[in-house]
């Protein structure tokens, strides 16, 4: 056989390695992180529900996943173990104290002083005149608006035949 028909063989078997080379590493990175879970770590189960390991089993999971609701989770069940800062910005919306080493994206809240903020919101306030008017100032367009309401609304009349053929 010559070396052209093989290479495609070749390359298909090189191709299967390198796959099932990355799921068996893949693999051993989730059994890790499942490891690793101590009581008190925040969880995400795969169908997606937060919880606090409560005792870690041999294969199980004990979870505190509310006020007095306590579930038994197979360790395969876990999709990930999460920082404590995660976890209390995901379950309980608490943010970590970044905001004061947060660059604003334009220099407007930088240069604004108080008065101009009050400013701002006392004007926003205000109606914007669109030059919509609410009621037509003449009685002759309320007459003429009044008698197109009344045309459109009145059914029509037919004796039943219809001129479509």
């Amino acid at each position: 056989m010559s070396l052209v028909t093989l290479l495609p063989f070749i390359v298909l078997i090189g191709a299967m390695f390198l796959m099932t080379r990355s799921a068996k590493k893949k693999q051993q990175q989730a059994a890790d992180m499942r490891n690793q879970m101590q009581p008190g770590s925040g969880i995400r189960t795969i169908g997606g529900m937060y919880a606090t390991v409560k005792e870690v089993g041999e294969d199980t999971v004990l979870v505190d996943a509310g006020p007095g609701v306590e579930l038994l989770f197979a360790k395969n069940a876990i999709g990930a173990v999460l920082s404590d800062d995660e976890y209390n910005r995901i379950v309980h919306g608490i943010e970590h104290d970044l905001k004061t080493d947060v660059v604003p994206d334009d220099a407007s809240s930088l240069t604004e002083t108080d008065e101009s903020a009050d400013d701002a919101a006392a004007a926003s306030d205000d109606k914007v005149d669109l030059g919509k008017k609410d009621e037509p100032a003449d009685e002759a367009e309320q007459a003429d608006e009044a008698a197109e309401a009344k045309t459109d609304d009145a059914p029509k009349k037919t004796d039943g035949d219809s001129d479509a053929k």
